[in-house]
């Protein structure tokens, strides 16, 4: 065999062995970091849906902290409740879905948790957009909708498919608003009438329309006593005037 061939030959192993390996390392490196959810048998409008969450981890150095989640059309979050999660983590309702946070948990360490969701929509697919936050500040933003274009993960958001609505399955009503300016208040007896009920009489209402016009009743009833006074003591010095004149 000449040393053209064996040089060729050996070049066309190298390159099978190259790939062999880089197939290897591909199948051996785990996936990238991402968020999954899951629902076994989950179908359009069906009720009580137990949603299991799966948060892998992307740092090396902190512990995530909190996972807050954007629900997709259909589902509010008063429909919404917590299952389960790590130790002291907790469920809080935001404006458009809802937070599942506590202690950070260890480094390295992925976060599952679960939620019950009242009722599902009637859909194909539902989409959770979701912000992974970790205790030195890091968010990751698992938002996109679609696949990246590098083949992994990218920063997909968690996606869940559904089955076609059982027969007969209706969405059942909303759930009743907790904000008081919608509570409708109760009927309730009238009060029982007071002074301030009373019917006003004459000198109410002569009293009444003498404030309306500035004045007030202590103002002529001043002036007739000064009258009356005077009079009297006209009365007084005429009789006087009188006796003495007669005597």
């Amino acid at each position: 065999m000449s040393t053209s061939v064996r040089v060729r030959t050996a070049r066309r192993w190298a390159g099978v062995a190259a790939a062999a390996i880089a197939a290897t390392l591909a199948l051996a490196t785990p996936a990238s970091a991402h968020v999954e959810v899951a629902s076994e048998g989950a179908r359009a409008l069906a009720e009580n849906v137990t949603l299991n969450f799966d948060a892998a981890t992307e740092s090396d150095s902190a512990g995530i902290t909190k996972l807050e989640v954007f629900l997709p059309e259909g589902i509010t979050p008063a429909d919404v409740t917590y299952g389960k999660g790590p130790t002291g983590w907790k469920l809080a309702a935001t404006e458009k879905g809802f937070t599942v946070s506590g202690p950070a948990v260890a480094v390295g360490k992925d976060v599952t948790y679960s939620v019950v969701v009242r009722q599902l929509p009637d859909a194909k697919s539902l989409v959770f957009k979701t912000l992974q936050t970790y205790d030195d500040g890091r968010v990751d933003r698992w938002i996109e909708v679609e696949e990246s274009s590098g083949g992994g993960h990218g920063h997909s958001a968690p996606v869940l498919e559904l089955q076609e609505a059982a027969p007969g399955a209706e969405p059942v009503a909303p759930v009743p608003s907790a904000s008081p300016t919608s509570a409708t208040p109760s009927p309730s007896a009238p009060p029982a009438p007071g002074p301030a009920d009373a019917k006003p009489t004459a000198s109410d209402r002569a009293t009444a329309t003498a404030e309306e016009d500035g004045s007030s009743p202590a103002v002529p009833i001043g002036i007739a006593v000064a009258v009356l006074a005077l009079a009297g003591g006209g009365l007084w010095w005429f009789l006087k005037s009188r006796r003495t004149g007669t005597a």
